[in-house]
């Protein structure tokens, strides 16, 4: 199975993930961008506010494909429990975001054409739902990816995808305490998990 955890940056999903780690030891804990020479452009594009809208994208997929095939898929191969601290929505609800101001048509679409020949898709994912100037403050906007007016447009995108595959999502409110949300968290992975074990 492969579970993904979403949200703004700031919503908590790094503190979720490191908390499932206990109850699943012996699950595959992952995450975008990578610890790969491919994770590393990603994160020298992030601290750039200059870098082209599309490049970015490129390097985004292009760690996102190594991913896979380095770790995803050979651990649900094994039959192994994936979670990752995020995945592909985040690249669509972002990287949308970030082409919105181009030329190019249907952001979002294209976005999802271009991993669609590839990807393996989620079976789950939890998203931490938190208003973009909570997730802004928590963040400390330290790249361009931070800022209010950016993450409002992300969390659009979001919604879009929600509204899309709505059995495929659940919803998390991260605007509350740290314990709370890591419970919420923790019941519906568990949920989520025993589902898929009693396919």
């Amino acid at each position: 199975m492969l579970l993904t955890l979403e949200g703004l940056d700031g919503s908590g999903k790094t503190t979720a993930w490191e908390a499932l780690r206990p109850a699943y030891p012996d699950a595959t804990f992952t995450r975008e961008p990578t610890d790969s020479w491919y994770g590393d452009a990603v994160r020298r594009s992030l601290g750039d506010d200059d870098t082209d809208p599309l490049a970015d994208l490129f390097c985004f997929v292009a760690d996102h494909a190594d991913h896979l095939s380095r770790v995803v898929r050979p651990a649900l191969a094994d039959g192994d429990l994936v979670i990752s601290d995020r995945y592909t929505d985040s690249r669509y609800a972002y990287q949308a975001a970030t082409l919105a101001d181009t030329d190019l048509e249907r952001p979002l679409e294209y976005i999802r054409g271009v991993h669609g020949a590839f990807t393996r898709e989620p079976d789950a994912t939890i998203y931490l739902d938190v208003d973009p100037e909570t997730a802004a403050a928590r963040a400390g906007a330290t790249d361009k990816y931070e800022r209010v007016s950016f993450l409002t447009e992300v969390q659009s995108n979001y919604e879009r995808l929600i509204d899309a595959e709505p059995e495929r999502f659940v919803r998390v409110d991260a605007g509350r305490s740290p314990e709370e949300v890591l419970d919420a968290v923790e019941d519906s992975v568990e949920r989520l998990v025993e589902a898929h074990r009693d396919r």
